[in-house]
């Protein structure tokens, strides 16, 4: 089974579907790559309108890091630099993004809500930035410009759940929808954008991106990452996904 399900519109509106039910959409290595693959493809594809991130499954968006996936030392490296490519080549596409947000939105799928543009919100979101239970030192660039620096803190510190009309009223989701109906709402949205004029939305994005620094954000915050998989302690190798 592949990692990833995609679909185009005819309205140049890309879905990109994780596709690991069984785990939630933790991420491996092989679909790590097989996204970064995707994202390079799109980020050069001129007649690209809109990326929706979304999912098989309405149990989740994400629910992290695959960490039973059983890697050696150099294997966990070599997927946490697949983790930072991924956030940086997420921040850097060109146009527009949206995340639906259903069910486990967890460490790195919360990472990848928060690198999108805008979120639509499933009834039953569980959304969590869950990495400080294990010391990992990600979070703060991509989660401080969209809520704010106190709450970012309180919700990286705590790692505590946050559902979808909390999500809403922090600014974390644009629109709430029930689970079976969050991803029709995100093409709605994402129709909307793709109606607009094609350099316009592309400058506006770049604008956007520019003026927050949020590539320079998380290319700082890559690195910090990097270092402590390769001399800290680092995501274990084997055991259970992330599921908080």
């Amino acid at each position: 089974m592949t990692g990833l399900e995609r679909t185009r519109n005819a309205d140049g509106v890309e879905v990109v579907r994780l596709n690991r039910p069984d785990s939630r959409n933790a991420m491996d290595t092989a679909t790590l790559d097989e996204l970064l693959a995707t994202l390079a493809e799109l980020a050069a594809d001129a007649d690209l309108r809109v990326v929706v991130f979304s999912t098989t499954s309405t149990r989740a968006l994400c629910a992290g890091a695959d960490v039973a996936e059983q890697l050696d030392r150099d294997g966990g490296i070599a997927r946490m630099e697949r983790f930072a490519r991924m956030y940086q080549a997420v921040v850097d596409l060109p146009v527009p993004t949206i995340a639906v947000c259903v069910g486990n939105v967890v460490g790195a799928g919360a990472e990848l809500a928060a690198a999108c543009d805008l979120r639509v919100a499933g009834d039953n979101l569980k959304l969590a930035w869950a990495g400080a239970k294990l010391g990992v030192p990600v979070g703060p660039a991509r989660l401080v410009p969209l809520v704010g620096l106190a709450r970012a803190k309180e919700l990286i510190y705590s790692g505590r759940v946050v559902g979808a009309e909390e999500a809403a009223r922090i600014g974390l989701a644009e629109r709430v929808a029930p689970e079976a109906e969050a991803e029709a709402a995100a093409l709605e949205l994402a129709a909307t954008l793709a109606a607009r004029p094609a350099e316009g939305l592309r400058r506006l994005k770049r604008m956007f991106r520019d003026g927050e620094d949020l590539a320079g954000r998380t290319a700082r915050e890559n690195v910090t990452l990097l270092d402590w998989q390769r001399y800290g302690q680092g995501l274990p190798q084997g055991g259970a996904p992330t599921r908080d």
